[in-house]
């Protein structure tokens, strides 16, 4: 029987990459997405031309009835989850003084409070096998900080310390839980920057060039691996030298 993997936000970015990673390497891939419907289709497309037993499911992973649902479905399609890719997550950048409540709580709500609902979830089925692995999707940020992002660092520092937390809850029962903490990766968004801003995010890199989505990909493909057995509650960071 296939290894599979939920892969939330897959729908684009980073958590797409993965996907199509996973499904190269003979997973069973579980596409999620929340509102982008089209857009997972088109991941679910492409992930099954290399695992045609893959399948997508939706939901807002900050809403307790809808993990629970999103669980109940990959447990009647699999009976199982071997791995869990917390990627989903958003951004709502502003200066301290001027976020606002709402902002701040959006970020906290979908960033960390879903990273913890998908991944109390993901315990139950690991449990039942003494199996699992889950990654988190951390950040640069949330290990240094950044202007104007106040609460996507804290949440991101929270699933640091989330990370470390329940790798320690879980090692007795032989899951792995760790962080991988991408730098400047080249999306959608870096490319609508400017040059004088891209440059100056360069100037930050020792390796002089932005990682890119496959980059973080194959973190998690090592990470899920039996190469990485004896690896648990790590951050890796994968910026190309940015923070040390």
């Amino acid at each position: 029987m296939n290894k599979n993997v939920l892969v939330t936000g897959a729908s684009r970015g980073i958590g797409k990459a993965i996907a199509i990673c996973f499904a190269k390497n003979g997973y069973d891939v579980i596409v999620h997405y929340n509102g982008s419907q089209q857009a997972a289709l088109d991941t679910l497309e492409q992930v099954k031309q290399y695992s045609s037993n893959s399948t997508l499911v939706q939901g807002n992973v900050s809403r307790q009835e809808d993990v629970q649902q999103m669980f109940k479905v990959i447990k009647e399609t699999y009976g199982k989850l071997d791995v869990l890719i917390n990627n989903s997550g958003i951004t709502k950048d502003n200066l301290c003084l001027r976020m606002s409540e709402q902002d701040f709580m959006d970020v906290m709500e979908v960033n960390c409070k879903g990273t913890f609902l998908c991944s109390k979830e993901a315990s139950k089925l690991m449990i039942r096998k003494k199996s699992g692995c889950m990654i988190n999707m951390a950040s640069v940020v949330g290990l240094c900080g950044n202007v104007g992002q106040t609460n996507y660092a804290a949440s991101k520092a929270a699933v640091i310390g989330f990370t470390k937390s329940l790798a320690k809850e879980l090692g007795l029962r032989h899951i792995r839980v760790n962080a991988i903490a991408p730098g400047f990766i080249q999306t959608q968004m870096t490319d609508q920057l400017s040059e004088e801003v891209k440059k100056q995010m360069l100037s930050q890199i020792p390796l002089q060039e932005f990682g890119t989505v496959e980059d973080i990909a194959q973190c998690a493909l090592f990470l899920a691996s039996e190469n990485a057995k004896y690896i648990t509650g790590q951050v890796i960071q994968v910026n190309g030298g940015m923070l040390m």
